[in-house]
């Protein structure tokens, strides 16, 4: 680093020279309103200073910086995060030889509330639109709590503290909402896997299907992993099936049980979901017909015992579950 300033108006400098603070903000993909608090509250300001006005990073205050990026997206508390990273930057091999490469430049902070530390986290990659974090912290999450518990309270909380920012933002923030989006239904496809091995006899599955109309595809994703984590096989059809079509599904598959999604009322079929838990298979005298399950928000007002409508990914489990019998001793 050099003791000689460059003047405001001129480029900036190759990285030996170091960088200013708004070019910095750019690679770490955290505004410079965010760094120079950081410098002010915990002392993670750059090394040298030529004078209070023109401020250049190093490649070693880059690093701590970098590490304060990393511990804080990974949930640690930004005080206890800034204490890591400097102790960190004491270790020599802790310290990468050069920048971080560039990053998205950030947004605000999520309004998550009262949330699990891997919420906030989470929250943090997204913002940043760090998908490779995004990933790794949606895995973790799975991996460690199973997919019920993951979904309920780590994806959801943050997939909704992302809708409420977009919602009051305008459209500030949509590539946040599909950026998380996407990788939450990538990690859900990863755990899908067949219920039985080839040649083995199938049974009857759980059919998962979004009403005509209906997009919302990601709650059933979920149930499809949730299911698939308990060894019950699925066949999973997605958005917007025509009713013809999954009727026609139903009769030739003669599923356990029909799992029908509608997120808002004006999708909601009842008379779609009352004529397939009508469907009748098998020989006479021991014909059989599926269990229909409504789920989402669109089915409120609908009222029917034969049809139920739990409110969680768990319990959606649990009565998916009774459709095949108790689990053997």
């Amino acid at each position: 680093m050099t003791g000689t300033v460059a003047p405001r108006e001129a480029p900036e400098g190759p990285a030996e020279a170091g960088l200013t603070t708004g070019a910095l903000s750019r690679r770490l993909g955290v505004s410079p309103t965010t760094v120079r608090s950081w410098d002010r509250r915990y002392g993670l300001g750059p090394a040298e200073r030529a004078d209070g006005r023109h401020r250049r990073w190093s490649p070693r205050d880059i690093a701590v910086l970098e590490e304060m990026c990393r511990l804080t997206a990974a949930g640690v508390p930004p005080a206890e995060a800034a204490r890591l990273a400097k102790a960190a930057d004491d270790t020599p091999s802790a310290r990468p030889a050069a920048p971080p490469p560039p990053r998205s430049r950030a947004a605000g902070p999520l309004p998550l509330g009262d949330v699990r530390q891997e919420c906030r986290g989470l929250a943090r990659a997204a913002v940043r639109l760090d998908a490779p974090a995004v990933e790794d912290r949606l895995a973790a999450a799975v991996e460690e709590y199973g997919v019920a518990v993951a979904w309920q309270e780590v994806m959801v909380p943050t997939l909704h503290a992302v809708g409420r920012k977009w919602a009051s933002s305008g459209d500030r923030y949509v590539e946040v909402e599909h950026l998380l989006s996407w990788h939450v239904s990538t990690v859900l496809r990863r755990r899908t896997r067949p219920a039985s091995a080839p040649g083995e006899p199938a049974a009857a599955p759980v059919v998962l299907a979004c009403v005509p109309g209906e997009q919302h595809t990601l709650p059933l994703e979920a149930l499809n992993a949730g299911l698939t984590e308990l060894g019950l096989p699925t066949r999973m059809f997605g958005a917007a099936v025509p009713a013809e079509a999954l009727t026609a599904a139903v009769g030739r598959l003669g599923p356990a049980a029909v799992v029908l999604w509608s997120q808002a009322r004006s999708t909601a079929s009842p008379a779609l979901a009352r004529q397939l838990g009508g469907t009748r298979w098998g020989v006479r005298g021991a014909r059989t017909r599926p269990l229909v399950m409504l789920g989402g928000p669109g089915w409120t007002g609908t009222r029917s015992p034969a049809m139920p409508r739990p409110t969680t990914l768990g319990d959606a489990l649990a009565v998916l579950s009774g459709a095949y019998g108790p689990a053997p001793s």
